[in-house]
This record gives C-alpha cells, sequence and structure tokens, in this order.
C-alpha cells in the first residue's frame, strides 16, 4: 500500500509540473480481477452450495509476487427475477470459515433475492492456511489461579507466539483485516459485480467496516451484526468481555434476589452473590466429579447471559450448595453444560495473528495486575483468560501497515445490531460503531446472544429483511426484545420455580447452535 501511495504521488508530482503521461499505467490487479471462475458443487455437508477456487496475492504492494487460494462459496438467489445482486457474508473470529455461512441463510428472505456468498478468509480452511504448531499446557488452566502462576501463563503465550511464527512465519504478517477486505473486492471483480451487499458477524463487523473504508465505491447496503468497538481493537476488546460477563451475573443475581421465596439464595443482588461465592469455595475445596471452581465461574458467566436459562442457573447454584447427591450431581453437569460452552468462546489460529495487527502491551507487570484485579472481581466466564497476556503480548512479527482507521464516506448508511447482555461482543461496543460510521442501531433488549440475524428473534429479522431487500432503514436508534426471562412471579405473587433440567439447558444450547457437544 505505501508503494501504491508513493506511486500516485509521484503522477500528482508529474502533472504539477507539465509532464503529460502518455497513457495510464497499468493496473496491477488487472489479471487477479479478471481471472475467469469454475464452480463446482461444494463437498461433504456444503454439497447444497457451489463453491470455486481462486487467486489472490500474498502481499498487495507486491502484486506480482507470491499468490494465495482464497476458497468461495454461493447459493444463488432463490428468485432470480427479484434478484438484486450479491450478499457477502463473514461469519467472525478471526478465523472462521465463512463457506457455510450461505447455507445457513438459505432459508431466510434474504436467499431469495440475494446470490449468498462465503468466503473462507486467507489462513482459513480451504484457502491457503495459516497453521501454527500447538504447544504443550505450561499453566494450570484455572479461573482463579495464584500469583505463582501468572508467570507460566506468560510463558505458555510466549511459547505459542514462538511456535507459531517458525511454522508460519512466510505468510503470517500478510494476514491481516485490511487484506481480507483486499481479498473481497478480488472476488467481487471475479464475479463481475460493480457493488457488493454485506452482512457481518462479530469480527466480521470490523471487517465489513475496513471494507467499506477502503473500497466505499464498491459497497451498497451492509449490516453489522453483534458489532467490536472500533475504538478497542484489538487488546481492551477482550478485557471489556469479563467486565460484559459480570454484569451479567449481577442482573441474575438481582433477579434472583427479587424471588427469594423461590430460590432462598438472599434477597438481594449482592446477597445472592455471596451465596455464588460459598458455592464457589464449596466446589473448589471438593469439586464433584469434574465440576471444580474453575467450571462453575464459566458456568455462572455463559448461564447468566442467556436469559431463559436464569431460573436453571439459580437451581445448579441450589443444587451445588446442597451437599446431597443426586442433586449437587444433577447440577455438576448441568453446570458443565454450560462451562464448556464457553470454552468454546476461546480462540484459534488465525486469530492469534489477525489480532496481532495492533500493538498489545508488552509489560507483563501490567498484565500480572490486570490478572489479581479479574480474578477477584470478574472471575465468571473465564475472565482472567481476558486480562491475560496472549501470543500479541509476545509479537514476533511487524505488522507492515497499522489497523486501518475506519470512517463511512461513499456509501449508503448501513445498520448495526446489538445485544445489551452479549459478553462477546459488548453493548457499548454497536453505538460506537454506529456513531462511527453514521450507521442506524439496532438494539436487542435484556439479550445476551451474540448474532442476533437469523437466530429466531422476528423482530430483528423482519428490521434487517426490510432494509438489505427494499432498501428501507430502521429508525436511528430502535429496539426489540430479547429472549423471554423465565415465568418466575417475584416475591409475593405466588407461583413456583420449575425444577432443574439440563436436557433443558441443552435443547436451548443446541436450538441456538452454542452448545459446546455440537460437531
Amino acid at each position: 500500500m505505501r508503494k501504491f501511495l508513493a506511486f500516485a504521488a509521484g503522477v500528482v508530482a508529474l502533472t504539477a509540473t507539465g509532464v503529460t503521461a502518455s497513457a495510464d499505467p497499468p493496473d496491477p490487479l488487472a489479471e487477479y480481477y479478471a481471472q475467469p471462475v469454475t464452480w463446482a458443487p461444494c463437498t461433504g455437508k456444503l454439497n447444497q452450495l457451489e463453491c470455486a477456487t481462486i487467486v489472490a496475492p500474498l502481499d498487495y504492494t507486491a502484486p506480482a509476487g507470491d499468490r494465495i487460494n482464497l476458497t468461495i462459496s454461493r447459493k444463488k438467489a432463490a428468485a432470480p427475477d427479484r434478484r438484486r445482486g450479491v450478499l457477502f457474508t463473514n461469519p467472525g473470529g478471526p478465523g472462521g470459515s465463512g463457506l457455510g455461512l450461505p447455507l445457513f441463510l438459505a432459508k431466510s428472505e434474504l436467499g431469495q433475492v440475494y446470490d449468498l456468498i462465503g468466503i473462507d478468509p486467507r489462513g482459513v480452511g480451504g484457502s491457503t492456511a495459516l497453521n501454527c504448531r500447538t504447544t504443550p499446557a505450561i499453566a494450570t488452566p484455572e479461573s482463579r489461579p495464584p500469583d505463582e502462576e501468572f508467570a507460566k501463563w506468560a510463558a505458555e503465550a510466549r511459547a505459542a507466539e514462538e511456535a507459531c511464527q517458525q511454522s508460519a512465519g512466510g505468510i503470517r504478517q500478510f494476514v491481516s483485516t485490511a487484506n481480507t477486505a483486499r481479498d473481497m473486492d478480488v472476488v467481487r471483480a471475479v464475479l463481475a459485480e460493480a457493488k457488493i451487499n454485506y452482512l457481518g458477524y462479530s469480527y466480521g463487523t470490523y471487517l465489513g467496516a475496513v471494507y467499506g473504508t477502503l473500497f466505499p465505491h464498491r459497497l451498497d447496503r451492509s449490516v453489522l451484526d453483534s458489532a467490536v468497538h472500533p475504538e478497542w481493537i484489538w487488546h481492551e476488546q477482550f478485557r471489556q468481555q469479563a467486565v460484559a460477563y459480570r454484569r451479567g451475573v449481577e442482573a441474575w443475581a438481582t433477579w434472583v434476589g427479587e424471588r427469594n421465596e423461590k430460590f432462598a439464595l438472599g434477597k438481594s443482588r449482592d446477597e445472592v452473590l455471596a451465596e455464588v461465592e460459598k458455592v464457589a469455595a464449596k466446589v473448589h475445596a471438593t469439586p464433584i466429579g469434574e465440576h471444580d471452581r474453575t467450571a462453575f465461574d464459566g458456568a455462572m458467566g455463559v448461564g447468566s447471559r442467556y436469559r431463559p436459562l436464569w431460573s436453571d442457573l439459580a437451581a445448579v447454584v441450589i443444587n451445588l450448595r446442597s451437599g446431597e447427591q443426586p442433586a449437587n450431581a444433577a447440577g455438576a453437569k448441568a453446570g458443565q453444560l454450560l462451562a464448556k460452552t464457553g470454552l468454546q468462546e476461546l480462540r484459534s489460529g488465525v486469530f492469534d495473528t489477525v489480532t496481532c495487527e495492533s500493538d498489545w502491551p508488552t509489560d507483563l507487570h501490567l498484565y500480572f495486575e490486570d490478572m489479581r484485579t479479574f480474578r477477584d472481581r470478574y472471575p465468571y466466564g473465564y475472565g482472567i483468560v481476558r486480562a491475560a497476556p496472549m501470543t500479541c503480548t509476545f509479537r514476533s512479527f511487524t505488522p507492515p501497515e497499522p489497523p486501518v482507521k475506519i470512517g463511512r464516506n461513499g456509501y449508503p448508511v448501513g445498520v448495526v445490531v446489538q445485544s445489551e447482555g452479549d459478553t462477546q461482543t459488548q453493548y457499548a461496543s454497536g453505538p460506537a460503531m454506529a456513531k462511527r460510521l453514521g450507521h442506524n442501531l439496532i438494539t436487542v433488549v435484556d439479550e445476551g446472544k451474540h448474532g442476533l440475524y437469523n437466530g429466531g428473534n422476528a423482530c430483528v429479522d423482519k428490521k434487517v429483511n426490510r432494509y438489505l431487500i427494499d432498501g428501507a432503514l430502521p429508525g436511528s436508534s430502535s429496539e426489540c426484545a430479547g429472549d423471554a426471562r423465565p415465568d418466575v412471579p417475584k416475591d409475593g405473587q405466588g407461583g413456583a420455580a420449575p425444577a432443574l433440567s439440563p436436557d433443558r439447558i441443552q435443547t436451548y444450547l443446541d436450538g441456538r447452535g452454542l452448545s459446546a457437544a455440537r460437531p
């Protein structure tokens, strides 16, 4: 990119001095834009889609050099007479495979009017992969480790970074959000589309914003679902996840405290939290099977973010507190379901590269001080993991360019969707992204889910469909209701709490694609 800018500056200088160029210089990406694309049925579970593989430059400042493969998928518009172009999609990550997303969206109203396009981003899946070697565990995975363990966490992160650099150093510095956005524009040109429409989830919201910043005249309508915070790229984004988990547990504790007659866990938020801490201490001293304090802390974070499970989470605490079999065994089983679901949110290989595109603190004392605070204040949902050193703390490569400072200049007003209790991309991220881009914001009230569109919220689906299909924006700031809390009356209003049901928890998680047990 710096070479392109230098070249552009040279053209301006020549023009200013009266030198006339005989012809426009050739486009260094012309051969990539003009390459043919051959579609064939995708394999395996994606055989209802078409797949193709094209090439893109490894380094966009040297497009004549090394190349990478990009694998893409497509589901053609089901109503060709209503077709209004292509909808590019990204599921998030960084590092998530996007090939299957068109299948996920195929039965939505968007599937009627758009060719749905999925992409395995550079470094992922069917595209040229960034493979990092695994390293042996050094630290004990605890939610509240003692101070003397902190150095082991740092050593493990350093070893992982060194192993990744050894096995992926040739392409690693070029796996970034900006280059992934440039890849998207190569795909656009190969498909002979003047513009794309876009739907991105989680990290995909930032990718979409970067694409719009770099290629504003190539982007039409865009929806950013569960947005990352444009000012938190990337270290602060993860720290704030722990804060969001704590807020979710506090909201649950307030609700439980208003129903002490049913749960007998305390009459206020603070009393309920005190009971939670007693149970945490109990399972730390005497684990129930595999369910120890770390699993319990994970279960508290996950269970509190999903409102329909609030009664079940209270029953988990009650049963583990009881000390009686089989009650505490049932509580441990239910807690394990939630804890394992939380573990799947943790990072992957490409994640450990793309998130290093911004600078991270390198002073370990800052991390260790955060770990002490997060261990005590934010233990739920594996909060300390969000404060600990990561591979980017020991980054062993130099990014060739700084992160793109996103902005909207030249493409239409879009839509941001954000839920109030999201712990992966915290609610403040949505308003911040909407403000930065001048987009309209849909807030999903009293909801902890991450990724809303086509996930069962009819209000969100209606607003997004109306925009992406008909072009009608929702209000500049509008609301949709989230999944309902359990129907457990407050104290003095009668009724009873439902019994704990691990099967109900499993059904809820499976129904939303959340369960750690899914393939």
